[in-house]
């Protein structure tokens, strides 16, 4: 995979872990991937992302909902596939940003209008 890719998984992949309110332990302890590999990911030192690592975060029974977008930059909330910004922890982050393939749907945590 080319840097720029990487890159952008890197920072999903701490989008991720922080609308989930977690430390790099904690997100070791979810996935198995070490403290120090997040960290290359998520500032870009490491230039390629392998399917393993892939693999852990989209099999997580808790991280899953992420697969999509972290694969291919879209969301399918009728689907329970979301971004980051649409978590139900009830971060809100670049919304705008976010491309969907999902139907507008009402969150029923804050009664706000998600999608």
């Amino acid at each position: 995979m080319n840097s720029t890719l990487s890159t952008c998984i890197g920072e999903k992949i701490l989008l991720i872990r922080k609308s989930e309110g977690l430390t790099r332990k904690q997100f070791f302890e979810l996935t198995g991937i070490p403290v120090n590999t997040q960290r290359y990911y998520e500032t870009g030192r490491q230039e390629g992302i392998g399917s393993e690592i892939l693999f852990k975060i989209t099999k997580n029974s808790r991280l899953k909902k992420y697969a999509l977008w972290l694969t291919t930059d879209e969301t399918f909330e009728a689907g329970g596939q979301i971004a980051p910004a649409l978590s139900l922890d009830g971060s809100i982050q670049l919304e705008d940003d976010q491309p969907s393939i999902g139907i507008t749907q009402k969150s029923p945590r804050s009664g706000r209008n998600v999608g």
